[in-house]
């Protein structure tokens, strides 16, 4: 008797120990659960045709279209959550991040030194032309060297590495450092500036969208990969979801899917 009271406590405390531990597990992975964003928000500068810029939709109502609102679109749905962007000049993205007042920064940012400090990186997801200089269609014959424009005043976005570009391979010229892109390129447009660095798929939009505007012969730099930022040390655990959603991205081709989709609106972007 006494030997079967035994066996019948040690089958209870088994059973309670594995209820225990299936407790747990529930328990670790309703933390899991937890963890796992409902909204995510994104920092963007829209003024960048093909990467992010804002049309009207039928209603004239504004909405967010790009290679770059493209990703963060699928990004969101492959974590379950609600997308919400917020859209500010490029040199105020790196701060908001670090902030936490954005979630991630998708707006054609490439790595350099003192950003790789403060933020850490997904994967590439994208690798742009080199960077090219955009200049008045009549001056196509006199601006063909760094040395040509000397003395000249270049504009690039402020915070950028265009700008920096100016700084380093053009230091007799005179850099404008502004904020927008399309007031830089209407600098150029109305003599105020005598050039624009930009990145290649944008110069080549707007020299496209625009006669009086070509790309100068001008060779700058190499590809430019660009990448989605997040906070460093990644605090909210999302750079894992964003590099697969990125990887399944690049497999099933949809990068090119969301390239096409923005080249035919990138002419309906609101100024």
């Amino acid at each position: 008797m006494k030997k079967m009271i035994g066996k019948l406590m040690a089958v209870t405390l088994v059973v309670a120990m594995m209820c225990g531990l299936v407790a747990c597990g529930g328990n670790e992975d309703a933390k899991k659960e937890e963890k796992k964003a409902e909204k995510i928000v994104l920092g963007t500068s829209a003024d960048y045709p093909p990467f992010e810029f804002i049309v009207l939709d039928e209603n004239k109502k504004q909405q967010y279209a790009g290679i770059d609102i493209s990703l963060a679109k699928q990004i969101a749905e492959d974590m379950n959550a609600e997308l919400e962007i917020s859209n500010m000049n490029f040199d105020s993205l790196i701060a908001a991040l670090q902030k936490g007042e954005v979630d991630m920064v998708i707006s054609g940012v490439e790595k350099d030194g003192k950003r790789e400090k403060v933020v850490d990186f997904s994967e590439a997801y994208y690798t742009d032309l080199p960077p090219m200089i955009l200049i008045k269609a009549d001056k196509k014959d006199t601006y063909t060297s760094a040395k040509s424009l000397e003395g000249k005043t270049i504009a690039a976005q402020s915070g950028t590495t265009k700008a920096d570009i100016v700084n380093e391979e053009f230091k007799k010229s005179k850099l404008l450092a502004l904020t927008s892109v399309t007031d830089i390129v209407n600098n150029l447009a109305y003599d105020k500036c005598d050039a624009v660095i930009l990145d290649g798929a944008v110069a080549q939009q707007y020299a496209q969208e625009n006669e009086d505007m070509v790309i100068a012969d001008i060779a700058l730099g190499e590809e430019a990969p660009y990448y989605v930022a997040v906070q460093k040390g990644d605090p909210k655990g999302i750079l894992e979801d964003i590099n697969k959603t990125i990887q399944n991205a690049k497999e099933k081709k949809l990068v090119d899917q969301w390239i096409d989709e923005a080249d035919a609106k990138a002419d309906e972007a609101v100024e």
